[in-house]
């Protein structure tokens, strides 16, 4: 450890691209402004209706910026999102194609690097049947969830869509009000029980921060 390092100096990692889910551009934000030069690329949250397009998305942008300019290392800002592992087969893909170092965030879902794994395990044996919300989500309910599934048009598709879930859950980052009030909302709307969780960004933060220094198997070989 450098004894010399301050507080406030960054935290000097290879040059990093970060390919993320633009859903997370404020929280990223926060957390990337620690490290040294990071170039991140978002692509559309309405991708979340989407999962099995995420994959592509993903190879394209990182693709396209390793031909365009030196890049040393790569951090996929996803979880798995629904993509059944195709989404790590892609990154398995792009590492032999690149030859770049690839790291993932960890999880099945955003919600469970957002809350930390112990308690998204603690929330999805209480209920599976949880409908999630993030900070991002609740605010951008009406366009990702009500409007992206068509629901504005044919809202008697809800019990097609939502028949099996109990409740909405919502993982808070911010301390906004407005946010607790759009979840709670979204929650009378799908006529599900709602129940509120701060977790703030602290385990957010971990993940990004392993996943931007944690040696990767052909940095370790």
């Amino acid at each position: 450890m450098d004894d010399n390092r301050r507080d406030t100096d960054p935290i000097v990692v290879p040059k990093t691209l970060v390919v993320a889910c633009a859903a997370l551009t404020r929280e990223l934000r926060t957390v990337l402004g620690q490290f040294g030069f990071v170039d991140v690329v978002y692509l559309p949250s309405p991708l979340h209706n989407r999962p099995e397009k995420i994959p592509a998305a993903v190879a394209s942008a990182i693709n396209e910026a390793v031909a365009r300019q030196l890049i040393d290392r790569i951090v996929v800002a996803y979880a798995d999102c629904g993509t059944g592992g195709l989404l790590d087969l892609a990154i398995q893909n792009l590492r032999i194609s690149t030859g770049k170092p690839i790291m993932r965030l960890p999880g099945a879902h955003c919600y469970e690097f957002f809350a930390g794994a112990v308690l998204f395990a603690e929330l999805h044996d209480a209920e599976p049947g949880t409908f999630y919300l993030t900070d991002y989500l609740a605010k951008h309910f009406d366009a990702l969830v009500w409007s992206g599934l068509g629901l504005d048009r044919h809202p008697q598709l809800r019990d097609t869509y939502f028949g099996n879930y109990q409740r909405v859950v919502l993982l808070s980052q911010s301390d906004d009000a407005g946010v607790v009030d759009a979840a709670r909302s979204a929650a009378t709307r799908l006529n599900l029980a709602f129940e509120h969780h701060h977790v703030g960004l602290d385990p957010f933060a971990v993940a990004v921060s392993e996943a931007m220094t944690a040696p990767s198997r052909e940095e370790r070989s």
